[in-house]
């Protein structure tokens, strides 16, 4: 079994960790696993060489970091032979029992999820995953230690693959990793992330932070000393620690704040560990009566933790240079909590987890509940991502309870958290006494009273108030259904008048077999279904009467109709000749259809779209992503697709119509580089309609440049050229 020196050395570290928390694991049945699992690999390898077995053994040194359970090292260590090899869930559950077996066919089903695929396949397999995490959450936990490892040994993958999957996990597991409280994990997936999403900014990143290292680690050695004397004064033993932050976060304070890394002084932060609560309490006043804090940049996670349980309390103060540092101080428990998360609540000798926290995962069942309720998969998938960035907003009920909300919520999130009808209802609110508007910002410590009427109903200003996914679905639905009901309301009328021509009407029409067939040969469930549809104008009354009524009826119709169908034939023509979109877009398979792009999200070929049918204006195209998509009605939703260019000039590039679309560069402001970044995109072969610039006061610039492209892969290429040149902070397309 261990012949192979690197898989020697891989089963070493795993049995030390092992040892290390967990002196009395039966260490047989370990080694049986990574027989059973080194049997059924056999002379599989991974695309760095390695032999296969090195992974799973390695997935399971991740999960023993954790502490984790003797199930879930053993399940790490089997996790891809069901899938890989001719093992089957009963070999397993007849050696290593049940829950093993179980806990394998978890992590294998999660595995088969790929979430780079349509709307429609992703949303279904966000639920299988969220489905799967309240099950067991043992088996998202395997799965994060897979992708881990993964993340790790990525650099042997062709640079296609490897973007996909570092978006992918910024995407889902790195947050994932944070509202599991696992944070050394999240902040390892997104630094590898960024390794191969963004190259040239990670390696300037690394460079110029390696550059600094003697000066910084100085600074870290003279700001401990520091501390550790001042709590000495005091009488508070504890130990003092200090650490870079990691590249990810210098990353996104750099885009956030529009700043050089030369800019950014407080890329180091320092933790305190202390015996007890009230010693980081008395600690905090020491830290604030030695240095200056920054005002409004205390958290106390400590009275208030977060919904994954950590619990810290974090100060930014103005340091011995005059630079703003970052202060952490906690138990040696809440540590513990901090690195491992909720795998801290798990009773590895007893194999299962404290029941009491898993319950305190309210975020889960928030996501449980949107994957029963919500079965439009983008407001899905909006819902979940949503849910999985955790909010930094604490307030209070008036009965002393604490909730949590993301920032920028209003009094109207509070409001559906506490009922949808009170959400629905909610006219104002009263924070700490006082009367406020709904458009109020929460802040924490606030006390929090809703103020309800009756006579209140959600309108769509509220979409632009709220933050919570439970508040935005809420507020969908009600409009949402307001929508179809006027829908029904007007399909009811124009069906009613059109009958009238052939001496019917549709109370008597609906009581016919032929009704009920006509209903189902269109494609609808029930009369409701069709009214709406008509309302929307998915469908005509001719529609519906062509099957209807005999084929002699409705080809003599009378004159005043003849001529009302000449004039919308010439008005419908006439729009499809200054349509953009013509020949660009299919609906349903068709292609003369008259189309318009929404001015909101502008989408190009290659962007995932969806359609919306607007009486007497054709079909909307919007972006999946679109709000403006997100918050119309379902029922009006049309499939659309964007038509094959099958032209191409004669280096190979596709001639098909251009579109329009925005990039917003961040850059430096020095002689040349107007010239520069023009020059790298008409190198692209991509026209510059239109550009602004504007300079700022710290030698920067923000310039937009409105460009010409074929699709999405040709605007790709030229955010890369751009972000590869140097004194260019950052590129992004902008949507509206």
């Amino acid at each position: 079994m261990l012949a192979d020196p690197a898989l020697k050395e891989a089963f070493q570290s795993l049995e030390t960790k092992l040892m290390e928390y967990y002196p009395d694991i039966d260490m047989a049945l370990i080694r049986k696993a990574v027989d059973f699992a080194s049997s059924a690999h056999g002379d599989q390898r991974r695309s760095s060489g390695e032999p296969y077995i090195v992974h799973p053994i390695g997935v399971a040194t991740i999960l023993a970091e954790l502490h984790m359970d003797k199930d879930s090292i053993i399940t790490a260590i089997l996790h891809d032979t069901v899938e890989d090899t001719h093992a089957s869930l009963e070999d397993i559950a007849k050696v290593f029992g049940d829950s093993v077996s179980e806990l394998v066919d978890g992590v294998t089903k999660i595995s088969r999820i790929t979430f780079r695929t349509s709307e429609e396949k992703q949303a279904e397999n966000f639920r299988k995953m969220v489905v799967a995490m309240a099950k067991d959450l043992r088996v998202i936990l395997v799965k994060l230690a897979d992708r881990t490892h993964n993340m790790r040994t990525l650099d042997y993958l062709p640079e296609k693959k490897r973007r996909l999957i570092a978006q992918e996990t910024l995407d889902i597991y790195a947050p994932l990793a944070a509202r599991l409280g696992i944070h050394w994990i999240k902040a390892e997936l997104e630094d590898l992330c960024l390794r191969h999403l963004k190259p040239e900014i990670y390696y300037k990143l690394a460079q110029l932070i390696a550059k600094k290292k003697s000066e910084r680690e100085k600074y870290i050695d003279e700001v401990i000393k520091n501390i550790e004397e001042n709590l000495k004064e005091y009488s508070i033993k504890g130990s003092v620690t200090g650490r870079p932050k990691h590249f990810y976060s210098i990353y996104k304070k750099m885009e956030s704040r529009n700043m050089n890394i030369e800019d950014i002084h407080d890329i180091v932060a320092f933790r305190i560990l202390l015996d007890n609560i009230t010693e980081c309490y008395k600690a905090l006043g020491v830290i604030h009566a030695v240095y200056k804090p920054v005002p409004g940049r205390f958290k106390d996670y400590v009275a208030m933790p977060k919904p994954n349980n950590y619990q810290s309390l974090h100060t930014t103060v103005i340091g011995p240079t005059g630079e703003r540092m970052e202060i952490q101080i906690r138990t040696q428990e809440m540590q513990q909590i901090a690195q491992s998360g909720i795998a801290a609540h798990w009773k590895y000798k007893e194999g299962r987890a404290d029941g009491a926290n898993q319950n305190k995962m309210e975020w889960l069942s928030r996501l449980l509940d949107s994957q029963k309720n919500l079965k439009d998969p983008t407001e899905f998938l909006e819902s979940v991502k949503l849910d999985l960035y955790p909010g930094d907003v604490f307030v209070f009920t008036p009965k002393g309870l604490v909730k949590e909300f993301p920032h920028g919520s209003t009094p109207l999130d509070f409001a559906y958290a506490v009922h949808t009808d009170v959400g629905h209802r909610c006219v104002g609110a009263k924070i700490n006494g006082k009367i406020v508007p709904l458009r109020y910002r929460l802040r924490s410590g606030d006390v929090v009273e809703i103020l309800t009427s009756t006579t209140q109903n959600p309108s769509k200003d509220w979409l632009k108030l709220v933050k919570t996914s439970r508040a935005i679905s809420k507020i969908r639905a009600f409009l949402k259904q307001i929508e179809r009901t006027k829908a029904r309301e007007l399909g009811e009328e124009v069906l009613e008048r059109d009958f009238r021509r052939f001496r019917t009407n549709l109370e008597k029409a609906t009581k016919t077999t032929e009704m009920a067939h006509v209903i189902k040969d269109l494609g609808y469930k029930s009369l409701d279904d069709l009214l709406v549809a008509l309302g929307y104008g998915k469908l005509t009354s001719r529609d519906v009467s062509r099957k209807l009524f005999p084929p002699e009826v409705i080809d003599s119709p009378s004159e005043e109709a003849q001529k009302e169908k000449g004039i919308f034939q010439k008005i419908i023509s006439t729009a499809l000749r200054k349509s953009d979109a013509r020949n660009v877009v299919m609906v349903s398979g068709m292609g003369d259809v008259l189309i318009r792009f929404a001015k909101c999200c502008h989408p190009i070929p290659g962007d995932p779209i969806v359609g919306f049918v607007t009486r007497g204006r054709g079909v909307t195209v919007h972006n999946t992503s679109c709000k403006k998509a997100l918050d119309s009605d379902n029922d009006r939703r049309i499939e659309v697709e964007w038509t094959k260019v099958t032209k191409a000039d004669k280096e190979g590039k596709p001639l098909g119509p251009k579109r329009s679309v925005k990039v917003k560069v961040f850059c430096n402001d020095t002689p040349g580089m107007l010239a520069s970044m023009t020059q790298t995109i008409s190198g692209q072969g991509v026209n510059i309609s239109q550009a602004t610039v504007r300079t700022m006061k710290d030698k920067k610039a923000v310039c937009v440049f409105e460009i010409l492209v074929t699709g999405v892969d040709q605007l790709n290429k030229v955010i890369s050229s751009l972000e590869s040149k140097e004194g260019i902070l950052n590129v992004e397309r902008q949507k509206s």
